[in-house]
């Protein structure tokens, strides 16, 4: 009697499984029917792709349209979006992060306490990790969130870039380009852009030289480290 609820249990167990394995290969199936059809919507998307990267902003000489690793291609209009808005947001950073760190090196700093036991001048003799970490936890969540703030601001709009909206713009100080030709504006755009990015190579150089001595050799020796 046991032996035949035993067989009983297995046989169920069995047919279980096999109807586990057909559901599961009717969903490949169904996967693999839509996947055969991606590909050619994925090409018109790359393809008008390719065909605005010559005439947005930021595709200036030297490089005009410089991709060698085919980003601008990869995935749809929107992940093109978020590469442009990521690219906006990361160079607009550095160029903050570039240009407060040559002040803060050539010894240009706030003057009076930062708290009750940190100066403004002590952080300008520290490296930039060091001067980070060397401020209290409660400043540290004040610029935290701050960049929240700004991130929410940018990120909230009705209509987001990745669905056709506009790009993030600048929070602080908000800057009116409604009146500026069409012309002009992708003029500038390009400069920021392209200034944005010399910026992201040398905030890395910068923080690479004072925490690796030798990292970078146009550095080396350089009072600023």
């Amino acid at each position: 009697s046991f032996r035949r609820k035993l067989d009983q249990l297995i046989h169920k167990s069995i047919l279980k499984e096999k109807e586990k394995m057909k559901v599961t290969a009717i969903l490949i199936a169904l996967v693999g029917s839509a996947a055969a059809f991606a590909p050619a919507q994925e090409a018109r998307s790359n393809t008008a792709l390719n065909a605005d990267l010559q005439g947005m902003s930021g595709a200036t000489a030297p490089f005009k349209g410089f991709d060698p690793l085919g980003l601008a291609t990869l995935g749809s209009d929107a992940t093109f979006a978020w590469f442009r808005a990521a690219e906006l947001k990361h160079g607009r950073v550095a160029m903050l992060a570039t240009t407060g760190y040559i002040v803060q090196a050539s010894g240009v700093h706030f003057p009076g306490m930062l708290s009750h036991d940190v100066s403004f001048e002590s952080l300008s003799t520290m490296k930039p990790l060091d001067a980070w970490a060397a401020v209290p936890a409660e400043g540290q969540s004040q610029i935290i969130a701050t960049i929240l703030l700004a991130e929410i601001i940018t990120e909230g709009k009705e209509t987001h870039y990745t669905k056709g909206g506009e790009l993030p713009t600048i929070v602080f100080p908000p800057i009116d380009f409604s009146k500026v030709d069409d012309e002009t504006l992708t003029l500038k755009r390009s400069r920021e852009l392209n200034n944005g990015r010399l910026a992201m190579i040398a905030i890395m150089s910068f923080v690479a030289e004072a925490n690796i001595p030798g990292a970078v050799p146009a550095l080396v020796n350089s009072p600023m480290f």
